[in-house]
């Protein structure tokens, strides 16, 4: 068993990257996977998602501290089980590794160095990033097989993959010449609203089979499983967020083709 790793990104706020983390890999978890979710955002809403604190210690900011000083450290010492997953928990304190890590030399494959150990214990690794592209983003990216993209269908959404994608290129050139795109989700989806259509047929005439055929539709179950801190088969396994995920899981191991 060797990991692909994932990195769930885009440059804009509230597209659905933490929910899509949580759920989708609540899927492939009752699909029998092994997985391990990476929060890697200072917001640390995948870490809340999951029912736990904030503010646990040690975290992933104090294992990138410590490697960054040339310590030896491992993800094992921060791991935590959260509905039957793997769990590296993030805290605000996350947010000063932008600044604490300029003038360290290798800073962008921090996490890298972190998860390679970790290869052959999961089927997947999923990074949730922040929605910005700075250093946490790039560590991510620097460490993944692939980048899945979720957006809601609206248009400046959509103008924001449009400008992640000019940053990605400079990271595949740069940094990690094998990422690809695995794929774009269109999340908080309603069929019955015209400017939601009209933004699925714009990606995909802009990104054509990289357009999951899976949207995951607009839910409120969806953001009520995170307030109780578990996932949407957890809460609601007979709801529209649960059938759109476990869809999406489907769809996503024929992509990886596993």
């Amino acid at each position: 068993m060797t990991a692909t790793t994932i990195s769930i990104a885009i440059q804009k706020g509230g597209s659905g990257k933490t929910t899509t983390a949580v759920n989708l890999g609540a899927a492939l978890r009752d699909l029998g996977k092994k997985v391990l979710l990476v929060d890697f955002d200072p917001q640390a809403n995948l870490t809340q998602a999951l029912g736990l604190a904030d503010d646990l210690e040690p975290n992933i900011y104090h294992l990138i501290k410590r490697l960054a000083q040339g310590e030896e450290v491992t993800l094992e010492q921060v791991i935590q089980k959260a509905n039957d997953m793997d769990l590296v928990p993030s805290s605000l304190e996350l947010a000063g590794a932008e600044i604490e890590l300029v003038s360290i030399y290798g800073r962008e494959k921090l996490l890298q160095q972190l998860l390679i150990p970790l290869q052959d214990q999961y089927d997947f690794i999923f990074i949730d990033c922040p929605p910005a592209l700075g250093m946490l983003t790039v560590n991510a990216l620097t460490a993944s097989d692939y980048v899945l993209v979720p957006l809601q269908a609206e248009f400046l959404p959509f103008k924001g993959v449009q400008s992640f994608m000019r940053s990605l290129d400079k990271v595949k050139k740069q940094l990690n010449p094998n990422i690809e795109v695995l794929g774009y989700i269109l999340t908080k989806y309603d069929d019955r609203k015209i400017m939601n259509r009209q933004v699925l047929e714009q990606l995909k005439r802009a990104y054509e089979a990289q357009v999951f055929d899976t949207r995951i539709r607009t839910n409120i179950a969806l953001a009520q499983a995170q307030e109780k801190g578990v996932d949407i088969f957890k809460y609601a396994q007979r709801s529209n967020g649960a059938q759109d995920y476990s869809e999406l899981g489907l769809e996503f191991l024929e992509r990886t083709s596993q």
